[in-house]
């Protein structure tokens, strides 16, 4: 399942519109470049934020404060400035401020997505690999078909990590991928060539796919993810 390709001029800004435009009540958020551009954009569009929940579909698992933490990125950029109903951090302590052990992570993280219900808006992104949130090729979470969270990583990407699963991504009313770049248009042709990349294996109830042109035709690459 694709979904909808649409190539804009801004990719961060075609993400901030639309997110503005839906207002959604929960909302996972992504890491990367792209990614901040998108949420440094959304720290600036006046929305009201004091009803939505966040979460995130991947964590390297570091503390929140290291530079590789995807949430660190998000509140630095975007959460930090505004009033959001609540964050959902997947690096999660324990009563005495130590980290969980990563499998327990997973398990509360889970938890907390059964009792909260399905995310309205999942942002992903994509690597030039073909992977997207933390479901590198060839490793073992492409093949889960149960759990909503676990853990996963390869010898290619650094830290350990914890990543929605495809059964919490098919969960989603919608999924928006956001990619720009001359660096990723190998992994999206091949993607929609029907290779069996991880990105092109999420499902949900509907997929868009915002692309700059760089993407889209492979050259003039001036962003990254």
């Amino acid at each position: 399942m694709f979904g909808e390709l649409q190539v804009v001029e801004n990719v961060a800004r075609s993400f901030a519109d639309l997110v503005a435009e839906i207002t959604p009540a929960s909302m996972a958020l992504s890491g990367g470049s792209t990614a901040r551009s998108c949420y440094e954009l959304l720290a600036t569009t006046d929305i009201d934020w004091s009803g939505t929940d966040f979460w995130f579909g991947d964590e390297r698992w570091v503390p929140i404060h290291d530079p590789d933490s995807n949430e660190g990125m998000a509140r630095e950029t975007f959460l930090d400035e505004i009033a959001p109903k609540t964050i959902h951090s997947m690096y999660q302590l324990d009563r005495h401020g130590s980290a969980l052990a990563i499998e327990e992570a997973a398990r509360a993280y889970q938890t907390e997505l059964e009792s909260a219900g399905p995310i309205e808006l999942i942002h992903l992104g994509l690597g030039p690999d073909g992977h997207t949130a933390s479901l590198f090729p060839d490793s073992e979470a492409l093949n889960e078909t149960d759990r909503l969270v676990v853990p996963n990583g390869d010898g290619l990407h650094p830290h350990p990590r914890l990543t929605l699963t495809y059964p919490a991504l098919a969960t989603a009313p919608l999924i928006v991928f956001t990619v720009a770049g001359a660096k990723k248009h190998d992994a999206l042709e091949r993607i929609r060539n029907d290779e069996n990349l991880p990105a092109g294996r999420v499902k949900a109830a509907r997929i868009i796919w915002l692309i700059d042109n760089a993407a889209a035709n492979g050259s003039d690459a001036k962003q990254k993810a």
